[in-house]
C-alpha cells in the first residue's frame, strides 16, 4: 500500500495511491493509527505530493554500508552512528533543494527511509517490524566540507530543504535486500543494495529505540551506500529504491 501526503486547493491531506489507475482515496486523519477513508478520491496529476510524513525527528545513521564506509577511508562502527537531522529540513518530492552560501560542496546521499507507524521504546528487534508503518526514499542532503570543518554534522546536514523525502510511504515492503540508487541528471552516481548494511533495518529500530522514544510519523534515514559525491546548482538528483518508486529533486541558488 502506498500511502502519501498531498496538497490541493489549500488543503492538506493523506490518502492511498493505487499505482494501476492513479487515482487516491483520501485518508481522514493521519494514517497512524488505523486507515478510515473519507470517500473523496483524486486523481495523481491534480495533486502537490508533499513529505509523506511530518517527523518529530529526522534519525540518520552514519558509515552503515561496508562500501561507503572504505570510500570515507573509515571502518563500519562497532555499534550503529547515529545523529539527528533537523526536522526544519524536511522537503518536499519535486521540492528545491536550496545549495547554501555558506559551503562550496554539496553532496547527494541516497537513503532508505525507515517510518516509525507507534510509539517505540527499548523495542527488541525482532519485534521491530512492528513498529514499522513503512518505507520511502531519502536524500541525506549534504554540506561535505562544512562536515569534515566541523567534525560534526548537525549544520552540514541540516540546512533548510536537506532532507527531501517521499514520494510516498510503501508499507509491505522487505528491506532486507533492495536496490538503492541516485542519479544526477539522469547519470547513475550510486547503486547499492540494503543487504550490504552493517546493521539492519531491524537492528536500528531496536538500537535507537533504546536511545530515545520513537513516535508515529518520525524517520531512521538508514545510511547511504557507495559512490556519494557533489552537485552544482542546476543539478537533479532522483533517489530510486526497489519497491517504492523515485524521488525527485533540483538544486537551486540561494
Amino acid at each position: 500500500m502506498k500511502v502519501l501526503r498531498f496538497g490541493k486547493a489549500g488543503k492538506t491531506a493523506w490518502g492511498v495511491l493505487s499505482p494501476e489507475t492513479g487515482e487516491i482515496r483520501e485518508v481522514a486523519g493521519a494514517p497512524f493509527g488505523g486507515i478510515r477513508f473519507t470517500g473523496d478520491t483524486h486523481r495523481l496529476p491534480d495533486v502537490r505530493l508533499l513529505a509523506p510524513v511530518v517527523p518529530s525527528k529526522i534519525v540518520a545513521v552514519g558509515l552503515n554500508y561496508k562500501d561507503h564506509a572504505r570510500e570515507m577511508g573509515k571502518k563500519i562502527p562497532e555499534e550503529p552512528l547515529i545523529f539527528l537531522k533537523a526536522p526544519s529540513a524536511l522537503n518536499h518530492p519535486g521540492g528545491d533543494v536550496v545549495y547554501p552560501r555558506a559551503t562550496q560542496r554539496l553532496d547527494y546521499e541516497a537513503e532508505l527511509a525507515v517510518v516509525i507507524g507507534s510509539t517505540a521504546r527499548d523495542v527488541k528487534e525482532r519485534d521491530a517490524s512492528s513498529a514499522i508503518f513503512g518505507y520511502a526514499c531519502i536524500n541525506d542532503v549534504t554540506a561535505r566540507d562544512l562536515q569534515v570543518k566541523d567534525g560534526l554534522y548537525a549544520r552540514a546536514k541540516g540546512f533548510d530543504t536537506f532532507a527531501p523525502i517521499g514520494p510516498w510511504i510503501e508499507t509491505e515492503l522487505d528491506p532486507s535486500a533492495l536496490r538503492v540508487r541516485c542519479l544526477v541528471n539522469g547519470e547513475v552516481r550510486q547503486d547499492g543494495n540494503t543487504r550490504e548494511m552493517g546493521a539492519s533495518v531491524f537492528r536500528l529500530v531496536e538500537f535507537i529505540s533504546h536511545i530515545m522514544t520513537l513516535y508515529p510519523g518520525d524517520v531512521i534515514a538508514t545510511g547511504t551506500p557507495p559512490g556519494v559525491g557533489p552537485v552544482k546548482v542546476g543539478d537533479s538528483m532522483t533517489v530510486e529504491i526497489d519497491g517504492i518508486g523515485s524521488l525527485t529533486n533540483r538544486v537551486v541558488a540561494p
